[in-house]
């Protein structure tokens, strides 16, 4: 493996720092860091060899292989009772007319509108309002579960489940439960933010600590059900805070096992209190990449999610630990687009995902929410790149 010759060079040079040299030794050995030396990591170790390390360490888990899913978004509201400060989404109660609320039926429509369409994945997120409560959740999901049976699930933030729950006065371990046996199938990583109170309470003051956070995923985890995890990066933070937040999946990895994938999200300044914050450069974004892959040793995944970096930043995260983009998306979020992503209409074919994968010589594969391969995409052609050629035999795949 390539990877690993490289990082024996690293070993053997003389003129790297040399706690950085031990740093890479234990890496090698695939043993843990710890928290100063992940700080060490942050603070004083060149690109080209955190991006050395990560590699090696995706490519020992996964080699070439880069995943993606075809998947929606449904987003219910933008309107929220909450005013994070970092958010360029939302709109306030007061402001509700510049925002949107679906309707039970609205959501629906936009679920059938896949219908015959080969996506595996609903991912739902969105504001906190009070009519989006236990019920109407727990109605949608077996809406969706009686409509389409196949389609994975993936719902709501424990921002969201904190809120609700508390409304209906019950517990978190009853209300995972519920949403268990409504129809939930996982849950996404968002909400997150940044979990040391220094800072959440200036980014996020107001919806569900930290330690909340962590309550409602271990209680879906009991459960037997897996889950993300994400970390908003690149506003108030410091490193500190970042390996402190880490830490904390870290340790409820160790007890539980279900996360299954780590998504570091980029702060984006347009529109919203942080707004006189400069973001953080690329290579900001791939240190970030690498120092994650490195760290957490006990999640399977790192994912870089496309529509908010980008496609190129997107390929280059895919040498710095990355070995997953997301999915196609279809246009249909706005989180980050509001924020001012580079992309304005996120959309991905299947098609595009897989170039965008093998631009880079990595082996694009298919996967189902849970990391089930679908379809290994290495050696398909597509229907539009046999007509260019000039063929005119059967397509292998549409571009669905």
């Amino acid at each position: 493996m390539e990877s690993a010759r490289i990082v024996k060079a690293i070993l053997d040079d003389p003129g790297l720092d040399a706690e950085l040299r031990r740093i890479a030794g234990l890496v090698f050995e695939d043993r843990r860091i710890t928290d100063e030396e992940g700080l060490y990591l942050y603070e004083r170790g060149p690109l080209s060899y955190l991006g050395a390390l990560a590699n090696y360490q995706r490519e020992r888990r996964h080699g070439d292989q880069t995943y993606f899913n075809r998947n929606f978004h449904i987003e219910p509201t933008n309107v929220c009772l909450y005013t994070c400060t970092f958010c360029s989404y939302s709109r306030l109660i007061k402001k509700r007319e510049e925002g949107w609320e679906y309707s039970m039926d609205e959501i629906m429509d936009i679920v059938r509108q896949y219908d015959g369409q080969a996506v595996t994945e609903v991912h739902i997120v969105g504001g906190v309002l009070p009519q989006y409560d236990v019920p109407f959740y727990a109605e949608l999901f077996r809406r969706i579960k009686e409509h389409r049976p196949e389609l994975h699930i993936k719902a709501l933030t424990p921002v969201e489940y904190h809120y609700i729950f508390k409304k209906a006065k019950i517990g978190y371990a009853e209300g995972m439960k519920l949403m268990l046996e409504a129809g939930l199938d996982s849950m996404p990583g968002g909400g997150a933010e940044i979990f040391h109170p220094e800072i959440r309470d200036q980014i996020a003051g107001g919806k569900c600590s930290g330690e909340q956070w962590l309550q409602i995923h271990e209680e879906w985890h009991k459960l037997g059900r897996r889950s993300n995890a994400t970390i908003l990066y690149g506003h108030l933070e410091e490193y500190r805070h970042r390996i402190h937040h880490m830490s904390l999946l870290r340790e409820l990895q160790d007890r539980s096992g279900g996360f299954q994938t780590f998504i570091p999200l980029k702060f984006r300044n347009k529109d919203n209190q942080l707004s006189h914050l400069p973001e953080v450069s690329l290579i900001e974004d791939l240190r970030n990449y690498a120092v994650s892959r490195i760290y957490l040793d006990n999640f399977d995944h790192l994912k870089a999610y496309w529509p908010m970096i980008g496609r190129n930043a997107a390929q280059l995260s895919l040498a710095f630990g990355v070995d997953d983009i997301d999915g196609t998306i279809d246009d249909t979020t706005k989180i980050y687009s509001m924020a001012g992503s580079e992309e304005q209409n996120p959309a991905l074919s299947t098609r595009d995902l897989v170039q965008l994968i093998r631009a880079v010589g990595r082996r694009p594969i298919e996967r189902d929410t849970l990391y089930g391969v679908v379809q290994d995409f290495t050696e398909v052609e597509f229907e539009e790149d046999r007509q260019f050629r000039g063929y005119t035999s059967l397509p292998v795949v549409n571009n669905s």
